[in-house]
C-alpha cells in the first residue's frame, strides 16, 4: 500500500507533469504561424531561361505571381494541358492586368523537371505558355526561401511587396484535367480581389502536386 508521503509525492509529480505539458501546448500554440498574418515577400535573384539575371525587387511597385513548376509532374501537366490551357489562361489574364508572372523551376540537376534554358523556351513555345520569365533555381535556394513544397505552388505578391495569396492553384487536388472546369481557382480569385483593392477571401491554402525536386 502506498504511504501518505509517497502518495503526496506522486500527486505532486503528476501535477508538475500536467502543468509542464500544458505549458508546452500553450507555447506551441503561440509559436504556430498565423496564415492570416501579412507576410513580406523575400527578395531573391536568379538566372532566367534566356540567361538574364532578375530579382524580385526589379518589379517593386508591381503585382507579381510566382509559380513553382515541373513539366514532368502530372499535376502541372493537368494545368498546362491543351485544352483547356488553364495555366496559360491565367498567364494571359495576369499580363492583361499588368501582373508580372515568374515561373520558377527548383528541380536539381538530374531530378525530374530540371531543364536547360533552351529546353524551357522550346517547351513554352510549344504549349503556348507566356510567363515574363522562367527562373532556373537548380540550387533550390529560391524554393527553400519561399518554402515551396509542390508543383504547382503559387504566390501572389502585391505592389507593396506583401504576399496576398499562397498555396494551391485551386480547390481540387487531382491530376484530372476534367476537374478544372468545376474547380474554384484561388489564383484567379486572388488576382481579381487585389486588383479591386479588396481583401483576398482565401489568402492561404494547402498546395497540392508533386514535391519540389530539390
Amino acid at each position: 500500500m502506498m504511504s501518505r508521503r509517497n502518495f503526496s509525492l506522486a500527486a505532486g509529480m503528476a501535477t508538475a507533469v500536467a502543468l509542464s505539458a500544458g505549458a508546452l501546448i500553450a507555447s506551441t500554440a503561440q509559436a504556430a504561424p498565423d496564415a492570416s498574418e501579412p507576410m513580406i515577400a523575400p527578395d531573391f535573384t536568379g538566372t532566367t531561361a534566356t540567361g538574364e539575371t532578375v530579382s524580385l525587387s526589379d518589379y517593386a511597385g508591381k503585382r507579381v505571381i510566382l509559380e513553382w513548376t515541373n513539366d514532368g509532374c502530372p499535376f502541372v501537366q493537368k494545368h498546362y494541358a491543351v485544352p483547356p490551357a488553364n495555366m496559360q489562361g491565367l498567364q494571359t489574364d495576369a499580363s492583361e492586368s499588368d501582373v508580372v508572372w515568374l515561373s520558377i523551376i527548383s528541380s536539381a540537376p538530374g531530378k525530374q523537371g530540371h531543364r536547360t534554358g533552351a529546353e524551357i523556351l522550346d517547351m513554352n513555345e510549344g504549349r503556348g505558355a507566356t510567363p515574363e520569365h522562367v527562373i532556373i533555381d537548380e540550387s533550390g535556394d529560391i524554393g527553400r526561401l519561399y518554402k515551396a513544397k509542390t508543383t504547382p505552388h503559387m504566390f501572389l505578391i502585391t505592389e507593396d511587396g506583401m504576399v496576398a495569396y499562397q498555396g494551391a492553384i485551386d480547390d481540387t487536388p487531382s491530376a484530372r484535367v476534367s476537374d478544372i472546369e468545376t474547380a474554384t481557382n484561388y489564383v484567379s480569385a486572388a488576382m481579381q480581389s487585389v486588383a479591386a483593392g479588396e481583401p483576398v477571401e482565401v489568402a492561404s491554402s494547402k498546395p497540392y502536386g508533386c514535391s519540389v525536386k530539390y
